[in-house]
């Protein structure tokens, strides 16, 4: 499981004093994003050669908020790889006492810049592969 931190910024709490629920999802595609810099490649890099993962499902469970200041952690896993879609996995930790914030997945299928849904295993073979490597190397 690959992951980044973060430290909550005052503009992501809401009037409670704790983070917006909204703001867990960016805080998903952050480490997603970093998750696929470590695997070689950049989402720009992946759009520019004609791919792009649009999201067509999500979701998290909140179960403690975090506050300004708070540092958290995010893991990010790739739990599901096919040829039309995948699925990560999240955990928001606090780093102070290492509870757990919230977890959720988001679900992206493959398509072209038209949005419509390709084989990403024929059309970008080498970008499949640097996903499917993704899959466990961070366990």
């Amino acid at each position: 499981m690959f992951s980044t931190k973060l430290e909550v910024r005052y503009c992501e709490t809401d009037r409670m004093g704790v983070v917006h629920h909204s703001r867990y999802f960016p805080w998903f595609e952050v480490a997603r994003t970093e998750f696929f810099k470590q695997g070689g490649m950049s989402y720009d890099e992946v759009e520019k050669r004609g791919v792009m993962f649009p999201l067509v499902d999500c979701y998290c469970k909140f179960i403690e908020g975090a506050q300004y200041g708070d540092t958290v952690k995010i893991e990010v896993e790739l739990e599901e790889l096919g040829v039309a879609k995948c699925r990560f996995n999240y955990r928001v930790i606090r780093c102070s006492d290492g509870a757990l914030l919230a977890n959720g997945y988001t679900t992206h299928g493959f398509t072209n810049l038209s949005f419509k849904p390709i084989n990403i295993k024929k059309v970008c073979p080498d970008i499949y592969e640097m996903l499917y490597k993704l899959c466990g190397e961070f366990d």
